[in-house]
C-alpha cells in the first residue's frame, strides 16, 4: 500500500508516546523511521519499527537513557550512550561533532554503549546540512565469516562518508557485507532472490536466497578479503576510541546491543575557498558521469544520488509499505 509521509510520522509519534517516549524524543524518533522509508530504506526505516518496539519491551533499549560525555581532550571526546535509543545518541552525538568541528576545524565523539542508529546515512545528511564532511562508522554483532572462515566472527559495520554540496549532498552509505541484512530481510519480505551472491548457506556455498543466508547470518564481506579486513579495523577503532565493546564482546549477549560508535566531522569552510572547493566537487562528478554506459540507457549516479530521487517520488506519490509490518505497527499501537 502507498502511505504519506505524514500518516506514516504521525502514527509513528502516536505509538511512541504511547510506549513512554516524551515528547520531544517521540518526534524525533518517527522522524527518523519515516525519513529513511521515504528515501527508500525501509529495511532501516518502517520496517525496523516492530523490532525495535519488542527491544524496548526487552529493556534492551533504554529509552529515558541518553548519551553522556565521559572523557574529553580538545576537540576529542569519548561518550557513553547508556544503552538508550540509537537514534537518539546518534543524534546528539553528530551534532556534538559538529560543533567541536566548528570550533576546531575538525570533531570527534567515540560513543559506547549505545543502541542501533537504524539508518547511518541519517547523520551524515545530518552533518552536511550543518556544511560539515562527516565520517562516522559503528560496529555491530557478528553476520560475516572472516575470508576463509565458517563461522561469523566479524560485523558488517556500516561505514558512512558525507559531503556537503549546494546541488545535493554526496551522502556513501554503506556496509561492509555485499548486502545490509535489513536489505537481505527486504528480499525475504517480497518473496525475491537477491540479485547477486550474498552469503553463505549451511553447504558453505555462496548463496542469493536470503533465507539460506539469514538462516546462520553469514554474510558476504564486500571486496572479499579486502572488505574482511576493513570490518577488522573499523572494530578496532570504534573499540579503542570509544573504549567500549568489540564485536567480540557483543557476541555474548543474545541480543545486538551496547555497540560502539565513532563520529568525526570536518567543517571545510575553514579554508575560506567554498567556490573553489563546489567547482572541484562538479568537476570529479562530471568526469564520473561522462563516460559510456554498459547497458544503454543507464545512468551513472554519485552516492546519495538515487536516494535523493525516490525521497522526491515518495513525497509526491506517498511510501511504499509492506502490508504485513503496517498492520504490524497498527496492532502495536491499539495492543499498548
Amino acid at each position: 500500500m502507498r502511505i504519506s509521509p505524514e500518516h506514516i510520522q504521525n502514527v509513528l509519534y502516536e505509538l511512541f508516546v504511547k510506549y513512554n517516549f516524551n515528547k520531544e524524543k517521540a518526534k524525533l524518533v518517527a522522524s527518523i523511521f519515516t525519513e529513511s522509508t521515504v528515501d527508500g530504506v525501509s529495511s532501516h526505516g518502517i520496517n525496523r519499527v516492530p523490532l525495535f518496539i519488542e527491544y524496548i519491551n526487552k529493556g534492551v533499549i533504554k529509552i529515558d537513557a541518553e548519551a553522556e560525555k565521559v572523557a574529553s581532550f580538545g576537540n576529542i571526546e569519548r561518550w557513553d550512550g547508556n544503552v538508550g535509543p540509537g537514534i537518539v545518541n546518534a543524534t546528539k552525538c553528530t551534532n556534538r561533532a559538529i560543533e567541536l568541528a566548528k570550533q576546531h576545524g575538525m570533531g570527534m565523539v567515540a560513543l559506547r554503549n549505545t543502541n542501533h542508529w537504524m539508518r547511518g546515512g541519517t547523520y551524515g545528511k545530518q552533518a552536511a546540512k550543518s556544511n560539515c564532511i562527516s565520517i562516522l562508522f559503528t560496529n555491530t554483532k557478528p553476520n560475516m565469516p572472516p575470508w576463509g572462515g565458517k563461522e561469523s566472527r566479524i560485523g558488517n559495520n556500516p561505514f558512512v562518508v558525507s559531503i556537503p554540496r549546494k546541488k545535493g549532498a554526496i551522502v556513501l552509505d554503506m556496509a561492509m557485507s555485499q548486502f545490509s541484512f535489513g536489505k537481505i530481510n527486504d528480499y525475504k519480505l517480497r518473496g525475491e532472490k537477491l540479485p547477486y551472491h550474498g552469503g553463505w548457506d549451511d553447504n558453505n556455498e555462496l548463496s542469493n536466497n536470503p533465507d539460506k543466508i539469514l538462516l546462520k547470518e553469514r554474510g558476504l564481506p564486500i571486496g572479499y578479503w579486502k572488505g574482511s579486513a576493513l570490518s577488522m579495523v573499523l572494530d578496532i577503532l570504534a573499540t579503542i576510541l570509544s573504549a567500549g565493546n568489540s564485536t567480540c564482546k557483543i557476541s555474548s549477549k543474545d541480543i545486538e546491543t551496547a555497540i560502539s560508535q565513532v563520529y568525526i566531522c570536518i567543517y571545510p569552510e575553514v579554508f575560506n575557498d567554498t567556490l573553489l572547493q563546489e567547482k572541484l566537487i562538479e568537476e570529479i562528478i562530471d568526469f564520473t558521469r561522462n563516460v559510456e554506459p554498459i547497458n544503454p540507457g543507464d545512468h551513472i549516479y554519485y552516492p546519495g544520488e538515487r536516494s535523493s530521487h525516490t525521497r522526491t517520488k515518495n513525497l509526491k506519490e506517498g511510501v511504499l509499505v509492506d502490508d504485513g509490518i503496517w498492520e504490524t505497527i497498527m496492532a502495536l499501537s491499539e495492543k499498548h
